[in-house]
């Protein structure tokens, strides 16, 4: 029996904030947006998801949306840090600018090209103005 275990992932919060900043992402509220490392996830094909409360529990707690980024330590944690900053901008681009608890899809603003554009900005620590398609 494989047992899914979670822990808070202070190192993905720290790379994601800094992504935030440098690449201008203003529309992220950082006070609504959790990071966990999951370890025996059957899931080999991605290094990380993203993750949204439910409306369910948004009315029945009366909270604003909340966004979690899980990053999956079998597959992430053998990444080289560019590879872990390019996941991380595109699990940040799945959040859209309302921040209202739905997701951006892949394809409309959610894409290789995307990811690799910001990356690049990213890495030159250019504080670009995000647009969203």
């Amino acid at each position: 029996m494989i047992v899914l275990e979670y822990s808070y992932a202070e190192d993905v919060r720290l790379l994601a904030e800094t992504i935030i900043d440098t690449l201008g992402l203003h529309h992220i509220d950082r006070s609504r947006l959790g990071f966990v490392r999951s370890r025996g996830s059957k899931s080999r094909r991605v290094a990380a998801r993203i993750h949204a409360l439910g409306k369910v529990w948004e009315a029945g707690f009366n909270i604003k949306p909340r966004y979690l980024i899980e990053v999956i330590s079998e597959k992430y944690d053998r990444l080289n840090q560019q590879e872990k900053e390019k996941v991380i901008i595109h699990e940040l681009l799945h959040i859209p600018k309302c921040f209202g608890g739905g997701f951006v899809p892949h394809g409309r603003g959610v894409n290789r090209r995307r990811v690799e554009e910001l990356h690049w900005r990213y890495r030159r620590g250019v504080n670009s103005t995000y647009t969203q398609p």
